[in-house]
């Protein structure tokens, strides 16, 4: 047998970081952490066995420095680099950097990473190898292959993954201003702009295979994974097995996956992602193979009995694997739920701030993975995702079922999150049934996020704001004078009300409700003859996963802002990000939807549009300001205003 490694640097942060070095700590293998100035105090840096500082906080800087990661292997003494997944993960120079300087990358080849890392030479070599895959063109034939398909088309970074710098065009009218964007967003995130245009499959479903191979010619797959619900492309919900494959079919997808891996000589954990027509799932096409271990490796854990990351490693120390295809076994069913930063009652926008409550689930078949602890920053700089929910069940209704239940469990104050959001998908009935396909979230989103804020929410805000008022008792004794119910002589005292505002909601009057039950963590009240009860955080209130910020209403405050700012004519920023585009400057004359700037936080881009024709009076911002959530960026005044 091999040696495993003393000690592994691992090259990423958050829920990821925490979960490599969870299996590290179960073999008995030193782990070394890294973290930028943004993450001295992070989950991550805690649990390793020791952690060193790579750079500031700007991942340029840190995360993605490969000097800076070489430099803290040297010092720690690290054999081997775990590179999770982001970042780094699918970067042949840092394969092959690491290779050089004697470490060992815990990975595929850098020659092999390079190979699939570009989608175009990947489809050239799988089609070869005999795999199916879907139709379509490159660079720099995009624009021209896009028009002779007609749409609908998608467009996608050569070098991308993870959905990042995807566009789906319907509108040929719109394909080059799509195709700067894509690219735009492709530099940004990859450092490589190059793009390929695939035809669009209406309906279709997503669904990966779990490949796993050793240095010594053994290949084998793992199962699948059902990966259809997804919004802006990016994967929310995974699950294994998918309903919609039966044996034969499974067989076949994992065999094109084994052949896919064999056809670049693949070592390692990996994943071949096929898109399939939901009607015909014997009709899939090879779309891209993922050279890492995936976001929702977990499901496939959960279903085998196998730890992946052990896999990763054994497999990098030289070991061959111990088991054949004929020993894959599937047991039970698994979904897993993405717990991203973002807020989907403002059109899912990335969120941020600090995490001042936190309650994770777990119990019987409910596994959290999180980079999560009471006090994180959750910053701007780096990928939305916080955590993972996982649970695992003898049956797939079983498992949805428990998986809603724990998203119930999660609360996550100071930082909105999309659990609510995910909860209600799960009780989709598109999804209860499996007739689902990778359309199906953007389709029905806006019926799975709930309108307004509910009476009971401000009621509870309310009431923690009457029992902050309420006189601290003295020697056992409090003064009935002190009590804040608005008693007057020969009067009946009149109930305290309190002006409230939730984030994204109107101002409201709302009085504080009797038999309240409040304490530091938790608040309870009954509306309507119902009893409601919240987590709580200061002004944050948490239920079912949903969470609401309700902040004390300062009306004169508000009325001088809006003055001073122009009301309806001032451009904010939607979320804390960075500004990356200005196309205007004051004095310009635009018109009513006019892109003005462009705003990115958490790796997505928010365009930020003129709100009516007029003339750019006030320009707060330039490329590379660094914003916050609600901060004035421009002021647009309307033209007939600005002409008189």
């Amino acid at each position: 047998m091999q040696q495993m490694f003393d000690t592994v640097l691992v090259a990423n942060r958050g829920e990821i970081a925490v979960r490599v070095i969870r299996t590290l700590r179960a073999l008995g293998v030193r782990s070394v952490a890294v973290y930028s100035d943004a993450d001295a105090d992070a989950r991550h840096v805690r649990e390793a066995d020791t952690a060193v500082r790579i750079g500031p906080a700007a991942a340029s800087e840190s995360y993605l420095s490969v000097p800076a990661l070489l430099d803290a292997a040297r010092r720690t003494g690290a054999q081997a680099v775990h590179p999770g997944y982001g970042f780094l993960a699918e970067n042949a120079a840092f394969a092959r950097a690491c290779a050089d300087a004697g470490l060992v990358f815990i990975g595929p080849s850098a020659e092999a990473i390079a190979l699939m890392g570009d989608k175009i030479r990947a489809k050239e070599t799988v089609r070869a190898a005999g795999v199916p895959v879907v139709p379509g063109d490159a660079d720099p034939r995009v624009a021209e292959a896009a028009r002779e398909m007609g749409p609908p088309v998608l467009l996608k970074p050569s070098a991308g993954g993870g959905g990042k710098g995807m566009r789906l065009v319907r509108d040929l009218a719109v394909l080059d201003e799509e195709i700067a964007a894509a690219r735009r967003e492709a530099r940004a995130s990859f450092g490589d702009d190059t793009l390929l245009v695939e035809r669009w499959i209406d309906r279709p479903r997503h669904i990966e295979i779990q490949v796993l191979a050793d240095a010594h010619g053994n290949v084998v797959h793992l199962g699948e994974r059902e990966c259809s619900l997804q919004r802006r492309h990016q994967k929310i919900i995974e699950e294994a097995p998918s309903v919609l494959l039966d044996g034969a079919t499974r067989a076949a997808m994992g065999a094109a996956a084994v052949e896919a891996a064999r056809s670049c000589g693949y070592v390692g954990a990996g994943t071949v992602e096929f898109i399939v027509p939901g009607n015909d799932p014997s009709q899939y096409y090879f779309m891209e193979m993922n050279t890492r271990l995936q976001v929702e490796h977990p499901v496939t854990e959960l279903v085998t009995g196998l730890d992946l990351v052990e896999w990763q490693l054994r497999v990098a120390a030289g070991e061959p694997l111990d088991f054949a295809q004929d020993d894959v076994r599937l047991d039970g069913w698994a979904v897993e739920a993405r717990i991203c930063a973002e807020d989907p009652s403002r059109g899912f926008l990335p969120s941020g701030g600090t995490v001042l409550a936190l309650d994770e689930p777990s119990g019987d078949g409910v596994r959290t993975d999180s980079g999560l602890l009471e006090g994180s920053e959750v910053s701007s700089l780096y990928d939305p995702m916080l955590s993972k929910v996982i649970v695992h069940a003898k049956d797939r209704p079983t498992a949805l079922r428990r998986l809603r239940a724990a998203l119930a469990e999660l609360t996550t104050l100071g930082v909105p999150t999309n659990a609510g959001f995910l909860r209600r998908l799960l009780a989709h009935p598109d999804v209860v049934s499996g007739a689902m396909d990778t359309g199906l979230v953007e389709r029905d989103a806006e019926s799975l996020v709930p309108r307004g804020v509910p009476d009971e929410v401000y009621a509870a805000a309310a009431a923690v704001r009457g029992a902050e008022l309420a006189p601290e008792p003295r020697g056992g004794w409090a003064d009935p004078f002190d009590a804040p119910t608005g008693w007057r002589l020969g009067g009946t005292p009149k109930p305290l009300a309190f002006p409230l505002r939730a984030a994204g909601a109107e101002p409201v009057t709302v009085e504080a409700p009797g038999g309240a039950r409040v304490t530091d963590r938790s608040v309870t009240v009954t509306v309507d003859g119902i009893v409601h009860s919240f987590r709580r955080a200061g002004a944050w209130l948490g239920r079912d996963g949903d969470s609401w910020h309700v902040m004390d209403h300062d009306p004169v405050a508000a009325a001088l802002s809006g003055a001073r700012h122009g009301g309806a004519d001032t451009l904010a920023a939607p979320m804390p990000g960075t500004v990356t585009v200005v196309k205007v400057a004051v004095g310009d004359e635009v018109e009513a939807g006019q892109s003005l700037l462009v705003v990115e936080a958490m790796k997505m881009e928010h365009v930020i549009s003129a709100p009516h024709a007029g003339t750019v009076t006030e320009l707060d911002v330039t490329p590379g300001t660094t914003v916050a959530m609600e901060q004035v960026l421009a002021v647009v005044t309307p033209r007939e205003e600005a002409g008189a």
